[in-house]
């Protein structure tokens, strides 16, 4: 059974969208990690698991029109090669599985998928901060 674990957004800036979030939907830092060229902020709060994930490309100064910036829903499962391959056999078309290192440890192991309206999902393998 999959278990929706995270939405992304793409922020020009990082501080008022954090505060607008908190102030909003009570939705505070979880983890925060930067990278070359960009930054990965999880929110969440108390209630449950489900984080707005921030995404903050570095050097970015034209906001993000709506259809510009990249998004997607995140479930995740505990067997992603079998769920590869049942989506395979559905004939749904889900890209590869890849594997997103950080710091020299698997970060992430995930694939994308498109819904009919071609709208991206992503399915990460249960590990880590992904649960």
């Amino acid at each position: 059974m999959a278990k929706a674990i995270h939405m992304m957004i793409r922020v020009l800036d990082e501080e008022r969208s954090r505060d607008f979030y908190a102030n909003a939907f009570g939705l505070e830092c979880a983890d925060r990690y930067a990278f070359d060229g960009f930054t990965l902020v999880y929110l969440r709060n108390a209630e449950n698991d489900f984080e707005v994930e921030l995404t903050i490309n570095h050097g970015r100064t034209d906001p993000y029109a709506h259809g510009d910036g990249y998004g997607h829903l995140a479930v995740c499962v505990d067997d992603l090669d079998t769920e590869h391959r049942r989506f395979t056999t559905l004939g749904y078309s889900p890209n590869p599985i890849k594997e997103f290192m950080r710091d020299g440890a698997l970060m992430a192991r995930f694939f994308f998928v498109q819904d009919p309206d071609g709208y991206k999902i992503e399915v990460l393998q249960r590990h880590g901060r992904y649960r």
